[in-house]
């Protein structure tokens, strides 16, 4: 067997026992390929929705666990410095995430899939419990929080890289930008649920909004372990008519998902190396944008409720539980957001375009939530919506579209292994400005919520400087036509165009 390091493939893909199951209901015997697409997207969707939910109990217990809290606080918390353990506790867990991230994608372009995924899910549900147990089992040791969440970071870094690869096995390019803005709709309903949920059973006890969380994606992975079909050979799926051999492996007849609507027969079974990805025209550019734009989604992330709660609005303060809810209008814009981008995308034919415009109006956006959300309710809601949008939207578009397009990318003729690596690449980099950004807060904070906001603007004037020599291309491709791919590296054909009935 080759070692982890190797392109070989360290797995021997079988169909999933709730498929068999499913298909003795079928009269033909087996799925349709846009059953299978449909069945594909529902349970990626609602796997990484359960990521997410899993990653908000901290932003919520954060006022129960600070002294600043009318009920005690939760020691080691609880003293002056409390702010600034949350924060190590954030940056510990995205620092984690960041690295294993890296390594995830390099070990999902050679393992089951399926398999992977449900191990992330399964850990990510263990040690979310385990940091909700130090309520009942009354710790107060911040190395158990701390090594809770380390532990907790390295099993969600492996869901990003595993749910857009499968992703991009069943969807070709032509419908990616829409397809894929509607599709990353679960990070922001994942923030909603798991806020919603954290604040629902933050009444019955701090750990309750841990256990919520961590009992649902639990489930979930028992589900994707029994039922997500990762490639289209795997389950013998048909295509135009096509039948493909399931006794292939993944990459052997997928050269053309995400390339084109027709499937391939050729053989290759080398994944891409590290540093080759790195190389891939565009890869660079958009992932150190990432880095910026993360580092302000994610700070809104883990610090919004805190945020709310502690800043009067309309002459009052919010409950921590109403602080929580209220902080969902945020990734509803998100949800909004998400779509717009990936479709814009798509007409414009302009995924750093759209990135950087969505990038350019977040700054006055965030500018004037600063300045006047605190004037009433109603125009905390509608300042906060809009920053969501404009925030989550390029977002939401680098890790879904923009990923997808540079991981089969034409450079890497027809090679299909480069997904995952792809994905981790662009995702880990932008993790390690998620996991900056909170932790800065944490301690600038402390010193002035103005001072976070300014820190928050200059970042996303960063990320959207960052793409400007794509920015050129792509409007040189729209002025004189079609440019050299290798620059335009995530432009996409509007002759391939096609609306989302592909899932019905």
């Amino acid at each position: 067997m080759a070692s982890w390091t190797s392109s070989q493939f360290l797995y021997e893909e079988t169909k999933p026992c709730g498929i068999q199951f499913l298909e003795r209901f079928k009269r033909s015997g087996r799925l349709s390929f846009k059953q299978y697409q449909a069945l594909v997207f529902t349970l990626t969707f609602v796997a990484y929705i359960a990521f997410h939910a899993a990653r908000k109990p901290n932003s919520i217990v954060k006022g129960t666990l600070s002294a600043s809290t009318v009920r005690g606080g939760w020691s080691p918390f609880d003293g002056p410095d409390g702010t600034a353990l949350l924060g190590q506790i954030d940056l510990a867990f995205l620092s984690v995430y960041a690295v294993g991230m890296f390594v995830a994608g390099h070990l999902g372009d050679r393992l089951d899939l399926r398999t992977f995924l449900t191990i992330g899910m399964i850990g990510t549900g263990l040690f979310t419990a385990l940091f909700g147990v130090a309520f009942w089992a009354n710790f107060h040791s911040f190395y158990y929080f701390l090594g809770v969440q380390v532990l907790a970071g390295w099993f969600q870094s492996i869901g990003w890289p595993c749910v857009v690869a499968v992703l991009g096995n069943w969807f070709d390019k032509k419908r990616r930008g829409m397809i894929m803005g509607v599709w990353s709709a679960h990070t922001s309903l994942g923030n909603i649920t798991g806020s919603l949920l954290a604040s629902g059973l933050l009444r019955f006890g701090w750990g309750w909004s841990f256990l919520g969380p961590a009992l649902l994606i639990t489930f979930l992975g028992l589900v994707v372990y029994f039922f997500l079909p990762v490639n289209p050979p795997t389950v013998g799926a048909e295509r135009d008519g096509t039948e493909v051999d399931s006794t292939m492996r993944l990459g052997d007849t997928i050269t053309e998902s995400f390339l084109g609507s027709r499937m391939s027969t050729g053989f290759d079974r080398k994944a891409i190396g590290f540093m080759a990805a790195w190389k891939i025209p565009g890869v660079a550019p958009f992932a150190f944008c990432l880095f910026f734009t993360k580092l302000v989604s994610y700070t809104f992330l883990y610090w919004l409720p805190f945020y709310v709660s502690h800043n009067m609005i309309g002459g009052e303060y919010l409950s921590e539980e109403t602080s929580g809810n209220l902080s969902t209008l945020f990734d509803v814009g998100g949800v909004v957001g998400g779509v717009l981008a990936g479709y814009i995308s798509d007409q414009l034919d302009g995924r750093a375009i759209t990135a950087a415009g969505f990038i350019y109006l977040a700054i006055p956006a965030l500018f004037l939530y600063r300045i006047y959300g605190h004037i009433s309710l109603t125009i905390n809601i509608i300042l906060m919506f809009t920053s969501g949008v404009f925030v989550n939207g390029p977002f939401a578009l680098i890790t879904t579209a923009v990923s997808a397009d540079l991981g089969t990318h034409k450079s890497l003729k027809g090679n299909a292994r480069a997904l995952a690596t792809v994905t981790a690449i662009i995702d880990g980099t932008g993790s390690v400005g998620a996991a900056i950004g909170p932790v800065l807060t944490g301690y600038i904070s402390a010193i002035s919520w103005d001072a976070v906001f300014y820190m928050l603007m200059t970042a996303a004037f960063i990320s959207g400087l960052l793409l400007t020599k794509l920015i050129v291309t792509e409007v040189k491709a729209m002025l004189y036509g079609s440019s050299d791919e290798g620059e335009a590296a995530t432009s996409s054909s509007p002759a391939t165009r096609a609306p989302i009935d592909v899932l019905l």
